[in-house]
């Protein structure tokens, strides 16, 4: 795997990890500023997320991505 591909590999895996934290931390939350705090997490995940699909989409359209999704 090209290194650029494993990057992105690996911030698509940042951001599934950061969402499971915001969704625990949200559950174990004792105030609303945890709430906030786990609201942006789980906003910038999805914002990150996006962006590296986006990414990875246009690795695989130029045959640059190997090994699956």
């Amino acid at each position: 795997m090209k290194p650029c591909d494993q990057n992105i590999r690996e911030t698509l895996e940042l951001a599934e990890r950061m969402l499971a934290l915001a969704d625990r931390g949200d559950g174990e939350r004792e105030d609303v500023g945890c709430g906030i705090l786990y609201g942006i997490l789980r906003d910038a995940a999805y914002k990150i997320r996006k962006a590296a699909e986006a990414e990875r989409q246009n690795h695989i359209e130029k045959g640059w991505w190997v090994g699956g999704a």
